[in-house]
């Protein structure tokens, strides 16, 4: 009897198995169904999520909606009047000219209601700590950071270097979308934020520009692109066009006919008004016919 009942017992532990994932594939079904009407923040998506995690509180696809969910729902825009024609690598979305006929540029941005935000940051740091292999959740904080933070990515820029530094210890087997991320996967996205950083144009986001291109070619010195990051930082930012071209003259040592070291070492030479060196540049320009 005791036999018996112990059998009993495994059968219908087994069988709570698919009913679980039975259940949290059909509270997805409904998710993506809701969504679809009124959005990842809409009437009834966070009810739905709320029961979603009763039944299965650490689901992957769970802590996802939860996170676009409430992110959504910290979101809002502002427009905002720049005297520039670019604002965080935006163009205006209205130019109007005030009494003195000065063009005035206006730009739709994002605001966050901090709380919110702050919830949708939990859910992700969650998702992260249950799935730490999966490297797509340590992203999709990241990003969101970069558009929390606009001008100045401080919280973005100390999470991408904590990432690097996990990286670089070999600790983590990390996979993005189900696939083995390697060194060229991650370098690749690594420069992904380093455009980012650059597109932004600001003075803190193009210090995070330098600085994840210096940490990244201390992890990866055969990765030129991120010693030209290095040297644009010093042509645009720094106006320091020998060392931008000691940088560029270091890629072009390995790569040739890298034609982005190629093109801003002419631009270097030229506000260096060394017609020499511009010569030199503008030859090697023309030789890859552009």
């Amino acid at each position: 009897m005791k036999r018996l009942y112990l059998s009993l017992i495994a059968v219908l532990m087994t069988a709570a198995i698919p009913a679980l994932a039975q259940s949290s594939q059909d509270f997805l079904r409904k998710y993506n169904l809701l969504v679809s009407q009124v959005g990842p923040g809409g009437v009834g998506v966070e009810t739905l999520i709320d029961n979603w995690a009763k039944a299965d509180q650490d689901n992957a696809d769970m802590l996802t909606a939860r996170f676009n969910c409430y992110l959504s729902k910290a979101q809002s825009t502002d427009i905002l009047a720049r005297e520039t024609k670019r604002y965080l690598g935006q163009d205006p979305v209205l130019t109007l000219q005030d009494s003195t006929g000065t063009p005035v540029y206006y730009y739709q941005v994002l605001r966050y209601d901090d709380e919110l935000f702050g919830e949708a940051i939990k859910a992700m740091d969650r998702a992260a700590a249950v799935y730490p292999g999966r490297l797509e959740f340590r992203f999709m904080k990241i990003n969101a950071y970069v558009s929390y933070e606009r001008e100045s990515p401080d919280m973005a820029l100390a999470n991408l270097l904590s990432l690097v530094e996990e990286y670089g210890k070999g600790g983590n087997k990390w996979t993005f979308d189900g696939e083995k991320v390697d060194d060229v996967v991650f370098a690749q996205a690594m420069q992904e934020y380093c455009i980012s950083f650059h597109t932004l144009a600001t003075p803190s986001s193009y210090e995070a520009f330098r600085k994840l291109s210096e940490v990244m070619l201390d992890l990866f010195p055969a990765e030129h692109v991120f010693r030209s990051n290095i040297g644009t930082y010093h042509l645009l930012v720094r106006k320091d066009y020998k060392t931008a071209l000691k940088y560029y003259g270091q890629v072009l040592k390995k790569v040739p006919d890298d034609y982005t070291s190629i093109a801003n070492s002419l631009i270097a030479a030229r506000q260096m008004n060394n017609r020499k060196l511009e010569k030199k540049y503008n030859d090697m320009l023309q030789k890859l016919g552009k």
